[in-house]
């Protein structure tokens, strides 16, 4: 077993990508066709999260013309050039399949707003200044 980890150690890549579910994500997508070679972009909510190690994957539900589209996109695939975090989400879920089923408003998630610290906030305005 020690040895099926120390393969799988060598192969994962070392994302400093850090988000969950709720969060939209833009992920960037590189697609052969044929001898070319374009980078694709898939932006949407990131639905699920599963696994851990070199099977972790996650889901990005999208809409396109009012067709519901996911795609499960491996963390360690050699395809992702990269994955931009655009939103953070605020849920209370680790798998939201539920908004599949949800039309409209109704499949939004609520955004996240952090408020800044004090130390933070009093750096930027005296940048300001």
């Amino acid at each position: 077993m020690d040895l099926i980890k120390a393969i799988e150690s060598e192969q994962v890549k070392d994302t400093k990508i850090n988000f969950k579910a709720g969060d939209t994500v833009r992920v960037y997508f590189k697609i052969v066709e044929g001898k070319t070679e374009r980078v694709q972009v898939f932006e949407g909510l990131c639905i699920a999260i599963k696994r851990d190690g070199l099977k972790k994957t996650f889901t990005v539900r999208k809409m396109s013309y009012g067709i519901g589209v996911e795609r499960t996109f491996p963390f360690n695939s050699p395809r992702i050039q990269k994955i931009e975090v655009v939103r953070l989400g605020r849920v209370r879920r680790a798998k939201l399949y539920y908004i599949r089923d949800r039309v409209g408003k109704a499949a939004k998630v609520a955004e996240l707003i952090r408020k800044k610290n004090k130390t933070t906030a009093t750096k930027e305005n005296k940048q300001k200044s």
